[in-house]
């Protein structure tokens, strides 16, 4: 056990679990409260659903080295695929909590055999052509699924592109609605529900990272010639980085999108790729602490200063270049080593006179 507690990466794991654990609480009980507005309610499940989307991406973009920038494309495929899912599953299944999750489910294996598919010719590329690539990608996806029309009438359920081959019966209901998108969606999502996402997503993630392919995955990030040179199959690995990053954003997608009772296509744009990406590079590449608290407030910061109106995206992107310039400086740096080092020594001292 003393051998366990001495392990930096334990302990280091148990410091996130332990920071996302309290948080819940704290927003739970203030949530039953009452103190909370309903505003400040809608934003607990989008906040865990980014906060699953960071840290999945960050395992792609921080702990694999490949930029891409078509992650909301996965979260579009979990959104509408969840969304199908729930409305195929309500007579069969009664428990609402049971129909998210099998949805969730769902809609996280499809974006993950899609990002398989994908990954097969897109990971031969790497640096900027890949991030176009998988920008082409997400934008791609956006438009097959804003052109989607998905409907249940008495011979069952239908799907198609276009509405020319999606003629419903009598008394038949679109799930989705082409450009107009998903509409009269049942809101299954909860914070509880959210909350577990984040500890699955960060236990996967976690877990792999700490794992012989996560050494492996590094391995690929930090030299790839010397990786392929003792034997490591740099595709495999790459894939299975790509494959579980998408697993993830899909979940988290199901759970973004049936928290709305109308959500369209155009949600899941390149503006939302970038702002994910913003969220993992200002927690910092490959910190998985860092990626949970920046999606936090980065996601809360323009809604909290809605009330500003056309000045709130302007202070909202001079926060990001500040938030930026003091993360990265080499003086902030080490200024905080410095502020850190001094406290350890009087935390020492104070041990030291303790035990005299």
């Amino acid at each position: 056990m003393k051998k366990l507690l001495k392990n930096k990466t334990f302990l280091a794991n148990s410091r996130i679990y332990l920071t996302v654990i309290v948080a819940f609480l704290v927003m739970f009980s203030l949530s039953n409260a009452g103190i909370l507005s309903s505003s400040w309610k809608g934003y607990l499940v989008p906040i865990c659903a980014y906060i699953s989307l960071a840290v999945s991406l960050n395992l792609l973009v921080g702990i694999c080295g490949e930029l891409s920038l078509g992650h909301a494309g996965f979260m579009g495929i979990g959104a509408f695929s969840g969304i199908i899912f729930a409305a195929l599953l309500k007579d069969v299944v009664v428990s609402d909590t049971l129909r998210l999750l099998l949805a969730m489910v769902g809609g996280g294996l499809l974006a993950g055999i899609v990002g398989f598919l994908i990954g097969i010719p897109v990971l031969r590329l790497r640096g900027d052509y890949l991030a176009i690539v998988t920008l082409a990608f997400g934008e791609i996806m956006k438009n097959i699924i804003g052109n989607l029309y998905a409907g249940v009438d008495e011979n069952g359920f239908h799907m198609a592109i276009t509405t020319s081959k999606m003629a419903l019966g009598e008394g038949g209901k679109y799930i989705i609605n082409g450009p107009m998108g998903a509409t009269g969606v049942q809101k299954l999502a909860t914070f509880p529900m959210g909350f577990l996402l984040v500890l699955f997503t960060l236990f996967v993630v976690l877990n792999l990272i700490n794992s012989k392919e996560g050494r492996a995955i590094k391995a690929v990030r930090d030299n790839r010639i010397a990786a392929e040179s003792v034997g490591i199959n740099v595709t495999a690995f790459r894939m299975k980085a790509f494959v579980v990053s998408a697993f993830l954003a899909g979940m988290a997608g199901v759970l973004f999108g049936l928290n709305y009772s109308s959500i369209t296509a155009t949600k899941f744009n390149f503006n939302t790729s970038i702002n994910i990406l913003v969220f993992v590079v200002l927690g910092g590449m490959g910190n998985i602490l860092g990626s949970v608290i920046s999606a936090t407030i980065l996601y809360v910061l323009p809604e909290a200063m809605r009330s500003l109106e056309d000045y709130r995206m302007i202070l909202y992107a001079v926060v990001l270049i500040l938030v930026m310039l003091f993360t990265w400086s080499p003086k902030v740096k080490e200024i905080v080593s410095v502020i850190s080092a001094k406290l350890s020594g009087i935390f020492k001292k104070k041990e030291v006179e303790t035990n005299g």
